[in-house]
């Protein structure tokens, strides 16, 4: 549980860092919350991990065919999607088209991948 919430907090981290160097990607921060604009980074980082761990198996199982024929390339396809998907969800997250949504997922991808890395050794 807590290498989750380190992750959220990795991410979180990760999603401000795109909102302020991606153009296309925002985060619209909520100053009147409890944790302010921060709270906001935290949220769109929980709900894309819930997302990434509940319809994201999903997406990969399904796209499996396509993913094998490009060598996983397909894969920053569905990182995409799972951005996009995120940003449908939220109120507070706005991605301006394909091409953001495959860079911010990339990003996203070897973050959480790096912060797997770094968590599972600790």
């Amino acid at each position: 549980m807590i290498r989750f919430a380190l992750k959220v907090v990795v991410m979180a981290v990760a999603f401000y860092f795109l909102a302020q160097y991606l153009p296309g990607i925002d985060v619209i921060g909520n100053e009147d919350a409890a944790l302010g604009v921060t709270g906001t980074f935290l949220w769109v980082a929980l709900l894309f991990a819930v997302i990434n761990a509940v319809v994201g198996p999903i997406l990969r199982f399904l796209s499996f065919p396509a993913v094998l024929l490009t060598l996983g390339l397909f894969l920053l396809v569905v990182n995409a999607a799972l951005l996009g998907l995120t940003a449908a969800l939220s109120d507070r997250l706005d991605v301006d088209g394909f091409g953001t949504a495959v860079v911010g997922g990339l990003v996203l991808a070897v973050v959480g991948w790096l912060a797997d890395t770094v968590l599972e050794r600790g």
